[in-house]
């Protein structure tokens, strides 16, 4: 995502403490980096600590200062992506074409979803499906695309009958079934394609 990084919103659990020196917040945002770019590459259960601070060129003991378990990891590398995604969403209100900042966080969604299948079936052996972090994070993902989603429709970008569950819903679908087709990677561009084209509306008669 294109989003920055900003402090975290206060509708999600807050993470790493603000009061970092600065060296050890780039160590932390290093280490959130690599982990979340080892998770898209391999899943979140088939990476090991060592890995990810290897790539984020930090010692093992930094990782477990900033992360003491892997769930903490797991869990930070979710807030923060989910993060990512609501500052991505105001960067986009900001702009002129509401048609074409509700299909790029549309997009932006779908990157997200790569790694959220993945991070979630890890933390769920211990979180629970009505965790906190969870439910917190959903609502912020569903407050952004309700905002982009109404003002696409108030421009007549978007038809009326359109829901931010749909949109959710039609991303996530897409997000497994090309997962599964990894022989064909323009396949996820071409069926967003299809999904934004559908969800204009349609002329009269």
């Amino acid at each position: 995502m294109s989003a920055t990084r900003v402090p975290a919103s206060p509708t999600v659990p807050a993470g790493e403490p603000r009061s970092m020196r600065a060296d050890a917040q780039r160590n932390y945002e290093k280490l959130l980096n690599a982990a979340g770019a080892a998770f898209i590459e391999h899943g979140a259960d088939d990476v090991s600590l060592e890995e990810i601070a290897r790539r984020a060129g930090v010692g093992i003991g930094t990782l477990y200062r900033h992360f003491p378990t892997r769930q903490a990891l797991l869990e930070a590398v979710y807030r923060d992506q989910v993060e990512l995604l609501r500052a991505r969403a105001e960067e986009l209100l900001a702009g002129d074409s509401p048609g074409d900042a509700f299909a790029s966080w549309v997009r932006a969604l779908a990157a997200f979803s790569s790694t959220k299948r993945s991070l979630i079936s890890a933390m769920l052996a211990t979180l629970g499906k009505d965790s906190e972090l969870l439910s917190s994070c959903s609502l912020v993902i569903r407050t952004a695309a309700e905002t982009l989603l109404a003002r696409a429709q108030q421009a007549g970008a978007v038809r009326l009958d359109v829901t931010a569950t749909d949109v959710i819903r039609l991303v996530h679908g897409i997000s497994i079934a090309t997962e599964r087709a990894p022989s064909d990677p323009g396949q996820a561009d071409r069926m967003f394609t299809l999904i934004l084209d559908g969800l204009r509306p349609q002329p009269a008669g």
